[in-house]
């Protein structure tokens, strides 16, 4: 499957589509089209991972960069990810500040 991301961004809550895989080949990609939002009022910052089939730790630092960079107060949802992605999250323990939810509908 084709890695790819797409970032969208209405009112408050930011959007995050990814498919494929999050690793060093994209993440710098995703990492600077986060960066267009930094100092932007974001209460949600939203990581749709329904399709996500692969995240390396350069995906999960681009996560925590969303958190620290572009959303220090946003309130951060993993929706959908599949069991395989869930277990490097909590193995890295990003689940303690995050919320992971099957569904999301804003």
């Amino acid at each position: 499957m084709e890695s790819k991301f797409l970032v969208t961004c209405n009112n408050d809550i930011l959007k995050v589509e990814l498919c494929g895989r999050l690793d060093a080949t994209n993440a710098e990609g995703l990492q600077s089209e986060l960066k267009n939002f930094t100092g932007k009022k974001i209460a949600e910052l939203v990581f749709l991972a329904k399709e996500l089939e692969y995240i390396s730790s350069a995906g999960l630092r681009v996560i925590i960069f969303a958190k620290q960079k572009v959303g220090v107060d946003a309130h951060l949802f993993l929706v959908g990810a599949p069991d395989a992605i869930l277990n490097v999250i909590k193995m890295s323990g990003l689940d303690n500040f995050m919320t992971v939810i099957d569904t999301y509908a804003k």
